[in-house]
């Protein structure tokens, strides 16, 4: 009897086990989204300025840095008026790119974020010549033509301003169709980092850590992290930055960054972390 009860303890023991490690961990990679396609061809502007919102909070991945500060890692954008600001950008005389007016200056941005670097959000040590911000219309986030126009619609349109840029025409909504994934809500997630480096561009780690060295950014280096962390300490440190948060460094860390990964992608970047010492 007594083996029987130590035997049945110890089963119970691992089913409460492995029920409080799959609660710990993000839950994101389960059911497939359920795709909402957009009928491109039947778009009102309120509808292009409402998928470019959707697109700014999901498959964009804007709000992983534009944040209201302390948390920001890039200005926040849904707190400014931005054609006032980019008239001012303009203006700058250090300003080196080719927009003339806000809607080329938001697009110039999203594709080549290094053509005009805001003063103090830049690489560190670059003396602000080189973005931290990926390239939206290359991997992993590849956003389509009409994406970014839609994205440069909403943030026209959420300060009262003018939306300059046209909705799509017959033509190029019959040449996406079938060719371009643009839908709305949770299908417009970007596909899943397929290695450690897809994962760390995708989450833009790299713009608050320094991943080949021991350099300050706005959080530590992470050149020989797993030499002064454990597997399960990096794991932690992603599910909830503000468990553990280093000494002498802002908790600056997105607390809902892990429920934007699948569960392959956090071990991706945990197994690669762990690995540089």
């Amino acid at each position: 009897m007594s083996v029987l009860l130590k035997t049945l303890g110890f089963s119970l023991g691992l089913t409460l086990l492995f029920t409080l490690v799959t609660y710990i961990l993000p839950q994101v990679e389960g059911e497939a989204p359920v795709e909402k396609a957009v009928d491109l061809s039947a778009l009102t502007m309120d509808d292009f300025i409402a998928l470019g919102e959707d697109l700014f909070n999901n498959k964009g991945t804007c709000t992983l840095c534009h944040k209201p500060a302390p948390l920001g890692r890039a200005p926040d954008i849904q707190g400014a008026d931005m054609v006032s600001l980019i008239n001012e950008r303009l203006a700058d005389a250090n300003y080196q790119g080719e927009a003339k007016d806000a809607a080329g200056y938001i697009l110039e941005s999203m594709i080549e974020p290094g053509r005009y670097v805001v003063p103090t959000w830049g690489k560190k040590g670059t003396n602000d010549t080189e973005s931290p911000m990926p390239a939206v219309d290359k991997a992993p986030i590849e956003l389509s033509s009409i994406e970014m126009d839609a994205i440069i619609a909403y943030l026209q349109a959420k300060d009262g301003n003018e939306v300059t840029v046209s909705l799509p025409s017959p033509e190029e909504a019959e040449s996406v169709a079938g060719a371009e994934a643009i839908a709305s809500g949770s299908a417009a997630l970007p596909t899943p980092a397929a290695t450690a480096e897809e994962a760390l561009g995708k989450f833009a780690c790299s713009s608050c850590h320094a991943l080949d060295s021991a350099d300050t950014l706005v959080g530590p280096g992470l050149v020989d992290i797993g030499a002064r962390l454990s597997k399960e300490e990096i794991r932690q440190s992603i599910i909830d930055p503000n468990a553990v948060i280093a000494e002498g460094f802002p908790a600056a860390m997105p607390a809902d960054l892990a429920e934007k990964m699948t569960v392959k992608e956090l071990e991706l970047l945990v197994t690669y972390l762990a690995e540089k010492k």
